[in-house]
């Protein structure tokens, strides 16, 4: 069960980011894929004829319930309902002109099966071949057949997938325009796979040598056999591919053997204990990505879960110990208090006492009350705030989560905030999510609470419940309105605004309720405000702006900026009223691009969110370094306005954390040393 070698130029540290994450989780650890999908749509009523890249819109609960099977027995990649997603092939169901958005709608979809999981999935964006042969007088030029392929992953990549998968390619020209196509798009993780016959031959006469010399030569990050006529023949191939390109990682997903036609239906022989006892063949010929294609379900994907677990303990030497990424072992929670004891004021130095908490600080703390939260002291004394945003899982599971906060953790932050229910979309709470990630990693939480859900009284509640599990940083937000969400037709409730609730909790923090009964001491929350510096009414967001810091707000934290002047023009109308500076620390935001499909959708698409022309251009030549390049960029910007801000939030986009956390490193790195700061302790 060897490693692919990760050394030398062509190694896993010369890589663009995503690929170096992919590449380092796979020495790490075989990963296992999901089965198939199309079995398992026919064996419930799907007629065989059907476009079943279709169905991630016409049956959704389908394709997402098989996806949530697949999760559960295991897998730790899920495939997008997407193999004949391009334009060609949907063309003669009358869905050619929807190929982008149903490929985009498959990739949600997948996403969403493992929020529910709980469990640290990867997305795959699944491709095959395009409808005709590479070969042929009907066969379209290449021209369209570039542009078919663009399609699909542009709209797979505006899913959010994590990797492209590139299968089933009975053709080996045809494969290598796709993996250029998805090269030329984007830099996440490639996978190519390809289908021989038990003559060890393609379609087109390639053998597995030529195959692998080829797809090694195009820069995949794994290369292997898919579908074909059962596990001993896909072994061969991958036998004689491995021998060709050693060093890159190898994939083997084989159908059920071959199947027989029973009263309507394809029925597969080979069963879930025949590929259980196949994962050790597969692992010795050097796979690191196994799994099933046709014929194949989720109790094939759980025996080769059992099966895989038990060779990687018995390879670290810890027979009968589960593989805790598997999701088979459980999740040992520590106890420890929370983050954010210490006695810090929240202030910046010369700015004026204006809120609750700074009050505190200068004149010392109530009677009775905590000291200011972890937040608070590392602002008052001058460290660069660094915090990432987390969104709470779509699911009763919260381990994935937990595990990006960890990552998180490692990488350096302070603290993580978590999003609530953002774009009114049904997810865990995120005062419990705050509760787990403290109470299992020590790990401060700050927490978006908005007032559309929940009335006065039920956000008095929630925030006395918080306070009393430690969890005492709070953005105080309005809300997205339900329409927007997953109930267009529910109400926002709305008692009061954002600036309303900062007035509410400052004065728990003055030990009484709305109605001014005591709550028993003063409490503790340090409170965030949010800002957008880009807005294009600049008077009507300082307006809203005082509004906040005058019922108390003790942080503001904005919306993404992506370029200094952008800064500057917000704060040449702000000095009217304040100076050179804010009257409170400011955490910048910032969401690191990847594409330039990326920034152009939240250029044009997304409310507050503005990004200036040069920035644009930049992502546009960033060719399949969009996200070094969005990196790059996160980070210079950070290092300009380091002096003006008193730290940064990051937003992941699609659940990129280790994007975020590779932007969390370099700021780490080149940071000055302040006293009393470790690099290392976080």
């Amino acid at each position: 069960m060897s490693a692919p070698r990760a050394e030398g130029p062509s190694g896993p540290a010369a890589l663009p980011h995503p690929r170096r994450a992919f590449a380092e989780r796979l020495a790490a650890r075989p990963l296992l894929v999901d089965g198939a999908m199309g079995t398992l749509l026919f064996s419930r009523g799907i007629p065989q004829r059907a476009s079943l890249d279709e169905l991630v819109e016409a049956h959704p609960d389908m394709v997402g319930a098989i996806h949530r099977e697949y999760a559960v027995a295991g897998a730790d990649i899920l495939e997008t309902c997407t193999f004949g997603a391009n334009r060609m092939r949907l063309a003669p169901y009358g869905l050619a002109d929807r190929a982008g958005r149903l490929n985009r709608r498959a990739a949600q979809l997948a996403r969403e099966a493992r929020d529910v999981a709980g469990r640290d999935v990867l997305v795959a964006g699944s491709m095959g071949p395009l409808a005709a042969p590479i070969h042929g007088p009907e066969h379209p030029d290449e021209r369209a057949m570039r542009a078919a392929i663009r399609e699909q992953v542009e709209g797979l990549l505006e899913g959010g997938v994590d990797l492209l998968l590139i299968e089933t390619a009975s053709d080996l020209e045809g494969l290598l325009l796709a993996v250029a196509e998805a090269r030329a798009l984007c830099d996440l993780p490639v996978i190519a796979a390809m289908t021989f016959g038990e003559d060890l031959a393609a379609m087109d006469g390639t053998t597995p040598e030529v195959a692998a010399h080829a797809l090694a030569a195009a820069g995949v990050d794994a290369l292997g056999v898919n579908c074909g006529v059962g596990p001993v023949a896909c072994v061969d191939a991958l036998d004689r591919m491995t021998a060709e390109a050693a060093g890159i990682a190898a994939l083997i997903m084989p159908n059920a053997g071959l199947p027989a036609r029973v009263q309507g239906q394809f029925v597969y022989a080979a069963g879930p204990a025949y590929f259980a006892d196949a994962v050790p063949g597969f692992l010795s010929a050097g796979a690191r990505l196994i799994g099933g294609c046709c014929g194949t379900t989720p109790d094939h994907i759980a025996a080769m879960r059992q099966m895989l677990d038990k060779e990687i303990a018995r390879a670290r030497g810890t027979a009968g110990v589960a593989d805790p990424a598997s999701g088979a072992a459980g999740r040992v929670a520590r106890s420890g208090s929370a983050a954010g004891i210490g006695e810090r004021s929240l202030l910046e130095p010369g700015a004026s006492p204006r809120s609750a908490l700074g009050e505190r600080a200068v004149a010392g703390p109530p009677q009775d009350a905590p000291p200011p939260t972890g937040l608070a002291r590392r602002l008052a004394e001058g460290h660069f705030v660094i915090s990432v945003e987390i969104d709470p899982p779509r699911s009763v599971r919260i381990e994935r989560t937990i595990e990006a906060a960890r990552l998180l953790q490692e990488a350096g932050v302070d603290l993580v905030n978590i999003s609530d229910s953002a774009m009114a979309r049904v997810r865990m709470g995120a005062m419990a999510v705050a509760f787990g990630i403290q109470h299992d990693l020590d790990l401060e939480c700050l927490v978006h609470l908005t007032t559309r859900d929940r009335n006065l009284m039920a956000l008095e509640s929630e925030l006395l419940g918080a306070h009393a599990l430690g969890v005492r940083d709070i953005l105080a937000l309005t809300g997205d309105p339900p329409r927007v969400g997953d109930y267009p037709t529910g109400t926002g409730i709305w008692d009061i605004d954002s600036t309303g609730l900062i007035g509410v909790i400052q004065r728990l923090n003055r030990g009484e309720d709305q109605a001014g009964k005591p709550i028993g001491a003063p409490a503790g929350f340090t409170v965030a405000c949010a800002l957008d510096p880009t807005a294009g009414d600049l008077e009507h967001e300082l307006d809203r702006l005082t509004g906040k810091l005058d019922a108390g707000a003790d942080l503001i934290m904005t919306q993404p900026i992506y370029a200094r002047d952008q800064w500057d023009r917000f704060m040449e109308r702000a000095s009217r009223r304040w100076g050179d500076r804010l009257p409170r620390p400011v955490l910048l935001g910032v969401l690191p691009l990847h594409t330039s499909r990326h920034a152009e959708f939240l250029h044009h698409e997304v409310p507050g969110i503005t990004i200036p022309d040069r920035v644009r251009s930049a992502m546009a030549t960033a060719g399949d370094r969009g996200a070094e390049v969005g990196l790059e960029l996160a980070a210079e910007l950070l290092a300009e306005m380091r002096p003006l801000v008193s730290g940064t939030y990051i937003m992941p986009s699609f659940g990129r954390y280790e994007q975020s956390a590779e932007l969390v490193r370099r700021l780490r790195a080149t940071e000055p040393t302040l006293p009393g700061r470790s690099r290392v302790a976080h």
